[in-house]
């Protein structure tokens, strides 16, 4: 059922009916090891917030779609509001960015989006509406859950996978070896992540024509 809303991109495994998708678009300009390209979007209050605003914090991107199987698995196993909180308790900003098109798989008003964080019990620092699909094609994002690592410098660390189990098994993820709890701890080490790029894997982004 959900199979036609998936990336046909990079790897393939038709068998298990997953798909993963390329490690970077190719019209991104966001490339590891080099300054994340900067951007301003409007969060959920109306209120435009800056990736400048966060110079000298390590930033989590994380682009989601409440409707796709994939990102549920992360939410219903409480994995990824975990992740949130463990990523506030160190000072880290996370921003949960929405690139759906109006009338699209995931696409959200102002209040959809407010009630899912509540009734998720997420954690992000931040909501901020990507309608256009701006943001998300420089960075390349092309599935749901797109993860990206950004250090205080500025500089993008991770672009990827959340982990290594392209699955919607919840039961997956305590196996998982989850990449960006790893790039988070690299980032505070002063260390490169390896890998720097991963494939994600997901629901593809629904952005505007």
């Amino acid at each position: 059922m959900f199979r036609r809303h998936l990336l046909l991109a990079g790897a393939a495994l038709l068998a298990g009916g997953i798909v993963i998708g390329q490690a970077q678009a190719d019209t991104a300009t966001a490339t590891p090891g080099k300054p994340a390209p900067a951007f301003k979007a409007v969060d959920v209050n109306g209120k435009p917030v800056n990736l400048s605003d966060f110079r000298g914090k390590t930033v989590v991107l994380e682009w989601t779609n409440h409707e796709c199987p994939f990102v549920q698995k992360h939410y219903k196993s409480g994995n990824m509001q975990n992740l949130q909180k463990a990523a506030a308790a160190e000072g880290i900003v996370w921003l949960t960015l929405l690139s759906s098109a109006p009338g699209e798989q995931g696409h959200v008003s102002v209040e959809q989006a407010k009630s899912l964080t509540t009734e998720r019990g997420a954690a992000p620092g931040n909501v901020l509406f990507d309608t256009d699909g701006r943001i998300g094609k420089m960075y390349g994002a092309q599935v749901t859950p797109h993860m990206y690592v950004i250090d205080a410098k500025g500089v993008l660390a991770y672009a990827g996978a959340i982990d290594d189990k392209p699955s919607t098994r919840l039961a997956d993820v305590d196996s998982a070896r989850n990449y960006v709890r790893e790039a988070l701890t690299a980032v505070k080490a002063g260390k490169t992540m390896d890998p720097p790029v991963t494939r994600a894997y997901g629901c593809t982004i629904k952005y505007v024509s």
